[in-house]
């Protein structure tokens, strides 16, 4: 995601105009962001904790959103739009459902 400073804000408000559809549509679950502010911790199988992060996502700085839909069809629907709100590239995934939860 590069956005100028001066586009941050209408950015921000295409976005969350994406989120407010999800929400009147019923299909919004939860969403976030990642802290910036606090830095990542690995807490091992241990308990050993280490101020560290995995390699391959030092550089992750963005959030998620969560949605229940009928179909991998409208899940790559509403990652277009809000690809298309952030003016980035949205990693689509699959929760699996777990009985015990």
């Amino acid at each position: 995601m590069k956005i100028s400073d001066e586009e941050m804000a209408a950015v921000g408000e295409a976005s969350h105009a994406v989120i407010r559809e999800a929400k009147g549509a019923g299909v919004y679950v939860f969403g976030g962001g990642i802290n910036g502010d606090v830095a990542p911790l690995m807490v091992a199988a241990d308990g050993t904790v280490t101020n560290e992060t995995y390699p391959q996502t030092r550089e992750f700085d963005g959030g998620f959103c969560v949605l229940e839909l009928p179909s991998r069809e409208a899940a790559v629907q509403w990652a277009a739009k809000i690809a298309k709100a952030c003016r980035c590239a949205q990693e689509l995934r699959e929760f699996g459902y777990d009985p015990e939860s």
